[in-house]
């Protein structure tokens, strides 16, 4: 009798064994409060889990998601410093340079000098322009300063030639030569080497009615002569532009009742 009932035992319990992950009976988790009673409103049903263990085994090991991350956990270098654990290096605020110009650009445009003509952008010109009469500058008060602006006036404007410079030293002999000549004739202390500034070419305006008379009319009537290989017939505008000369002296002198003698020696 003992026998047999071992026997029924063993056929009862293999099935289960064998079935064990699926007949498995639903298990309900019952939550207890503070007072120990059971919670059946807070009991939270689990249906069959086809991976569980056995109700007798151990809490199972959750296996992780084939997706999952690693647990986290302290690094493998963990405790030691990073290698770029320096100080970064300090910011520089300096804007950048800026781009070359390019290598066909143009050289700077400069501006033109407002004391020369436009005409004259490329220099001097072969010979001056015709009818050119300009009104002549404003008078300083110095007769000398007065005459050596209206020769510059018609180089440059009519011409495009440099100044010639002041010649401030040859003027006490300019004013002889004026005064020598109102009673012998033009070019007469010119020609007799009254003094030793006299220069190597000289002009002349014999009595005129006055400085603005000879500045105003005198200088336009020699600039007008224009070039010419005959000296008696273009002598006054050859020496106002001889390259030769660099500088002049003007000089006059007054003779009474307008009548005005003037020089122009040039160097």
């Amino acid at each position: 009798m003992r026998v047999r009932r071992a026997a029924l035992l063993t056929l009862f319990v293999l099935p289960l064994a064998a079935c064990e992950g699926v007949l498995e009976v639903p298990r309900v988790r019952v939550l207890v409060d503070d007072s120990g009673a059971p919670d059946a409103f807070r009991g939270v049903a689990r249906p069959p889990d086809a991976g569980a263990a056995p109700a007798d085994a151990g809490p199972a090991t959750p296996r992780p998601r084939l997706d999952a991350a690693p647990p986290p956990g302290p690094p493998l270098d963990a405790g030691r410093p990073p290698v770029d654990a320096r100080p970064p290096p300090p910011r520089i605020d300096a804007a950048p340079p800026p781009p070359p110009p390019p290598v066909d650009a143009a050289p700077p445009v400069q501006p033109p000098d407002p004391g020369v003509p436009a005409h004259c952008a490329d220099g001097p010109l072969a010979g001056p322009l015709p009818n050119c009469r300009p009104a002549p500058p404003p008078t300083t008060g110095d007769p000398a300063a007065d005459c050596v602006a209206r020769i510059n006036q018609f180089r440059m404007e009519c011409q495009c030639l440099p100044p010639l410079q002041r010649w401030v030293e040859g003027e006490a002999c300019a004013d002889q030569h004026a005064e020598y000549d109102s009673t012998r004739g033009a070019h007469a202390g010119f020609r007799a080497h009254i003094c030793p500034q006299g220069g190597f070419g000289q002009n002349e305006c014999p009595g005129y009615n006055g400085v603005d008379h000879v500045i105003g009319v005198c200088l336009q009537q020699m600039w007008d002569e224009g070039p010419g290989e005959n000296f008696q017939a273009h002598g006054h505008y050859l020496n106002m532009t001889n390259p030769r000369f660099s500088r002049v002296a003007c000089g006059f002198y007054e003779g009474g009742r307008g009548n005005m003698w003037a020089v122009q020696n040039f160097q």
